[in-house]
C-alpha cells in the first residue's frame, strides 16, 4: 500500500533520531546529517568495487543500522540480504526502510559475537561502520572469518592516528623500544569514556592496524578503494588459533562459590 509523503514523514519522525539519511520516496531521513549526505557520500567512492548484478549471491549486513547498504545490496538482485544489529531501534528503521524501498530484507536483533546462531554462510559480508564501536573487535573479526565469511567481506572502520603503513619484521628483540614510538606502528586507541559523544566509541585504529588485524584474522585485503574501505577475502588460517568462546556463567552465581 503506497504511504503519501506526510506519512511518510510522520514515520520518519517517530522513528528517529536517524544516523542513516536516506531518501524515502523523497523524504530524507537525516538532511541536517553532521557528516553530511551520510552513508551516501561513503557509498558512492567505492559502489563501483562491487558488481552490479549480484543476482544469485546471498548478503550479510552485520550492523545493518537503518539498512542503507542493505537496500543497495538488494537493489543489486541478491537473491537474500540479512541484516543484523544489536539495536532495536535501528531495526525497526531498517524494516520501515525496506518497505517504502519495496526490498525484500530480512532483519534480525543480533550481536556480531552471536553470528555463529545464523548457521550459515554468505557470499558477501558487509562489516561497516561496526569495528570501533565493539570492547572486543579482534574477536569479532575471528567469529566472522570463522562462521559467516569464507569468501568475501567488505569492511570499513574509523581511523585515526597515522595513515602510512610500515613495513615490520616477523619479530623483534624484547629490549626493542624505539618501535613503539614511530606513529605508523599498528595502534588501536583506547576509548575510555567517550569520542564524539559516544559511549561506545571504544576503539579507534590507524591504517596500520586495521590491515594487521585483518590479516591476523584471516583475510587477505584484495582492494582498497576508499580511505576507510577495505575489501577482503578470507585466505589463510586465523592467527593464535582464531576465535575463543569464554565460558557463560552469572557473576552472582561465580562470587558465591
Amino acid at each position: 500500500m503506497p504511504h503519501s509523503d506526510a506519512e511518510i514523514r510522520r514515520r520518519i519522525d517517530a522513528l528517529g533520531p536517524w544516523f542513516h539519511n536516506m531518501e524515502l520516496a523523497g523524504v530524507q531521513t537525516a538532511p541536517d546529517h553532521f557528516l553530511g549526505n551520510y552513508p551516501l557520500i561513503k557509498w558512492q567512492k567505492f559502489a563501483d568495487a562491487i558488481p552490479a548484478d549480484l543476482s544469485g549471491k546471498s548478503v550479510l549486513d552485520i550492523g545493518c543500522n537503518a539498512g542503507f547498504y542493505s537496500i543497495e545490496m538488494k537493489r543489486r538482485g541478491a537473491d537474500r540480504v540479512l541484516g543484523i544489529d544489536f539495536d532495536p531501534a535501528y531495526l525497526t528503521q531498517a524494516r520501515f526502510a525496506a518497505e517504502i524501498a519495496d526490498c525484500d530484507i530480512e532483519f534480525r536483533e543480533l550481536s556480531v559475537y552471536d553470528v555463529a546462531a545464523l548457521g550459515e554462510s554468505f557470499d558477501i559480508v558487509l562489516f561497516m561502520g561496526v569495528f570501533y564501536h565493539l570492547r572486543h573487535p579482534l574477536l569479532a573479526l575471528d567469529l566472522i572469518r570463522q562462521h559467516v565469511a569464507p569468501d568475501l567481506m567488505i569492511f570499513q572502520s574509523m581511523q585515526r592516528g597515522s595513515g602510512e603503513v610500515p613495513a615490520l619484521e616477523q619479530n623483534y628483540h624484547f629490549w626493542t623500544h624505539e618501535l613503539f614510538d614511530r606513529p605508523e606502528f599498528p595502534k588501536l586507541h583506547f576509548v575510555e569514556h567517550r569520542y564524539a559523544d559516544d559511549p561506545t566509541n571504544w576503539w579507534i585504529p590507524n591504517r596500520g592496524c586495521i590491515e594487521a588485524m585483518l590479516r591476523s584474522a584471516g583475510f587477505e585485503i584484495l582492494l582498497h578503494p576508499e580511505d576507510e574501505v577495505y575489501f577482503c577475502r578470507a585466505s589463510g588460517e586465523p592467527a593464535g588459533g582464531g576465535a575463543v568462546y569464554p565460558a557463560k556463567g552469572r557473576s552472582d552465581e561465580r562470587t558465591k562459590r
